[in-house]
């Protein structure tokens, strides 16, 4: 005969039960799931940005496809194929049609530079061939073939003797007299002008580092080691400071400054040698009289922004990094956003797509699109007066940005806050009150390209000298990085702007002497 089970029976409400966890168990287990697959993409999304960063086309330009023609930068597009024409853009955004260039900028090689010196080379044919063959002499006509070649002629080093005749009294025999030296730069140095101000072009326009410049040096059977070169950049830096005042003076009262910053790696310091330092750059002033100061600090607190900006009035403009906000407001000034930025997060979303998705029109191609319209509209009033390019601001960007906060807005409720729209979406909110203040005066620019701009060549110089040694070799390559780059700015050929400044400079004692030293135009040159 068969025992009976010893296990009870489960009732329905223990069965229920029992389902019931199951149940919620499952559930835990899917949320859980869910939530890993969203970091999942998330991860992808930073990875795809990250791969693009590196190894993709560095502007910020939507691929196009077939049949799309350029359906969302039809406007960068026309501007760009305009420019190799070398024509104008029209005043309005129109349809993407093939633009006609000109013969002139056909392919082809261009013609050498008119302002080179030439020398003339000539070639004759020898005396067995200028007899013709019915006889005659040849003779030369006026109708030669000329063809031309660039030519390089290598650097020149050379040594100034600087004699100073002494001149003696033969009544007394005990007057002599020695003719004074010119003053100097770097007065207990061999270095003449010219050398310095290579030696600045070199390393702050084109990047040398100082132990290439040895290198370089020495094929000339020069001794030029590294640590004297830098010495002398800290001299040239120091001896600089009353024109940096000045421009720092302008600056500030200037009612209008761009402001930005950028790391750097400073060996010997109070904080450890891996750690970063800073270089703020600030930026005012129009065409001809543009500004661009470098200075460095070893933080990116709000105390290094607010030493800068202390004195300063008017308006303040910067990309979304939150110390600006607390110093404009207590500083008084009027925060102005960029929509440079703006207009960056939404294509780090595109970028972060799976590459296939990224030429299908989406939402964050959508976004960019509407910002090149505001971008339209200011490459039409490029060449207008503030007060005009004010007005068009004003009927014309407006309405689009509020359209585009509307519809960002509205799709803001159902995208994922941590992926790269969202964040997009996001700065667009918390921005918005400063995206909008460009349209309030038309001296202001609508992003901080101009001081982005003016930090590339720092960065281009960063990869290849890595970093600056002592803090007083920071402090000097800030100071010659503002020169060189407020010369730039305004036009002026750095090589040559530099070789005035360092021959003049140590003979400038006033206030004015100073002043005509600047590196932009005086007022009226500029006009």
């Amino acid at each position: 005969m068969l025992e009976p089970d010893s296990r009870a029976t489960p009732s329905a409400e223990e069965a229920i039960a029992r389902v019931s966890g199951l149940e919620a168990e499952n559930a835990q287990l899917r949320a859980e799931l869910a939530a890993r697959e969203q970091r999942i993409q998330i991860l992808e999304q930073v990875l795809r940005v990250l791969k693009a960063g590196r190894f993709g086309p560095r502007r910020e330009k939507l691929t196009e496809t077939p049949g799309q023609g350029a359906l969302f930068n039809e406007v960068e597009a026309i501007a760009e194929l305009l420019e190799l024409a070398g024509t104008e853009a029209p005043l309005r955004a129109t349809p993407l049609r093939e633009p006609k260039i000109p013969a002139s900028h056909s392919a082809g090689r261009k013609a050498l530079a008119s302002h080179l010196p030439r020398v003339e080379i000539i070639h004759e044919l020898p005396e067995a061939e200028r007899t013709c063959s019915c006889g005659t002499t040849l003779v030369e006509i006026d109708s030669p073939e000329v063809s031309e070649q660039l030519d390089y002629v290598p650097a020149k080093v050379q040594v100034l003797r600087h004699v100073r005749k002494k001149y003696a009294c033969p009544g007394c025999q005990r007057c002599v007299r020695t003719a004074a030296a010119p003053p100097q730069i770097l007065p207990r140095s061999n270095a003449a002008p010219g050398l310095i101000a290579h030696l600045v072009t070199s390393k702050y326009v084109d990047a040398l580092p100082l132990y290439r410049l040895e290198t370089i040096f020495e094929r000339h059977e020069v001794s030029l080691p590294r640590a004297t070169q830098a010495a002398w950049m800290i001299g040239a830096g120091e001896s600089a400071q009353p024109l940096l005042n000045l421009m720092d003076e302008r600056l500030r009262g200037s009612g209008y400054i761009c402001m930005d910053e950028t790391p750097v790696q400073v060996l010997r310091s109070d904080k450890s040698p891996s750690s970063e330092h800073w270089m703020w750059v600030r930026l005012t002033g129009p065409p001809g009289q543009r500004i661009v100061l470098f200075n460095y600090d070893p933080g990116r607190g709000a105390g290094a922004a607010e030493w800068l900006l202390e004195g300063s009035r008017g308006y303040l403009q910067t990309d979304g990094y939150a110390v600006y906000d607390g110093v404009a407001e207590r500083l008084g000034l009027t925060h102005v956003g960029c929509v440079a930025h703006l207009r960056r997060k939404f294509f780090e979303a595109i970028k972060a797509l799976p590459p296939a998705q990224q030429k299908i029109p989406t939402a964050a191609h959508e976004a960019v699109r509407r910002i090149d319209a505001l971008y339209a509209i200011e490459r039409e009033a490029k060449e207008f007066d503030p007060e005009d390019r004010r007005r068009l601001r004003e009927h014309q960007s407006r309405p689009l940005l509020e359209s585009l906060y509307a519809w960002a807005q509205r799709l803001r409720q159902d995208t994922l806050p941590s992926g790269k729209l969202g964040q997009a979406l996001d700065y667009l909110s918390s921005q918005w009150p400063k995206l909008l203040r460009y349209l309030d005066d038309g001296r202001l620019a609508i992003d901080t390209n101009l001081v982005e701009n003016a930090i590339r060549p720092f960065a281009l110089g960063r990869r290849n000298w890595l970093f600056a040694d002592t803090v007083k070799g920071a402090q000097a390559s800030a100071a010659l990085y503002s020169l060189v780059a407020t010369a730039r700015a305004n036009a002026l050929e750095p090589y040559a702007y530099l070789r005035r400044l360092f021959e003049e400079l140590p003979a400038a004692k006033s206030v004015a002497d100073f002043e005509q030293l600047l590196p932009f135009k005086p007022v009226e040159q500029a006009a």
